[in-house]
């Protein structure tokens, strides 16, 4: 057992120095970290959604921008479209779980705000979708992904691909991005960026 939690831990590192030596994906991110920065200083809110690993870190991303991540600082703006099952069950139940998140983006998304979309494929029908109805409504759309980014990945203004078709392994790498996205606006609150 020993040797296979190495290997593993040795698979997370050496995907995180691939991400960490890509001038794109750091680009990506620091883009990412100064359009949720931007939205919430004009006035918006950040949506956030994603399926299964990808819901918790949406969940993640909310409630760090409601409550706090690392500093005292007021309140900021975030809704995951994840996080109320009776809504969910309600459209699955209604109109199919490819609508779970469109529909909640139709109704709760305002021109400016951000979608943030975590994906480890990019090709979830629901996500492709909340997607698509972030755009009609004209939202900022910003992609988490992983791989090739899917169809997801043409619909994102913004999109961190995590080259990897791992989805733990996407998910680590996410969660880092999604605290730096954090600290980045929690610098911008208190004046430091």
């Amino acid at each position: 057992m020993r040797d296979w939690i190495e290997q593993q831990m040795a698979s997370a590192a050496e995907l995180l120095e691939v991400v960490r030596s890509d001038p794109e994906l750091i680009g990506a991110v620091e883009t990412i970290c100064r359009s949720v920065v931007a939205c919430i200083e004009g006035g918006g809110k950040a949506l956030t959604l994603g399926n299964g690993g990808s819901a918790a870190e949406a969940l993640h991303l909310a409630e760090e921008l409601v409550g706090r991540y690392r500093s005292d600082r007021p309140p900021l703006p975030a809704i995951s479209l994840a996080a109320d099952p009776t809504v969910l069950t309600c459209i699955a139940n209604d109109f199919g779980y490819e609508e779970v998140f469109a529909r909640q983006v139709r109704v709760l998304a305002a021109k400016g705000d951000v979608v943030v979309a975590f994906s480890t494929s990019g090709r979830s029908d629901n996500v492709i979708r909340a997607l698509e109805a972030a755009r009609e409504r004209g939202c900022i759309t910003i992609g988490l992904l992983g791989g090739d980014g899917g169809p997801a990945g043409a619909l994102c203004d913004h999109a961190f691909i995590v080259p990897d078709r791992d989805s733990a392994r996407v998910q680590e790498i996410h969660t880092l991005a999604l605290h730096l996205v954090c600290e980045a606006i929690e610098r911008w609150v208190v004046g430091r960026d």
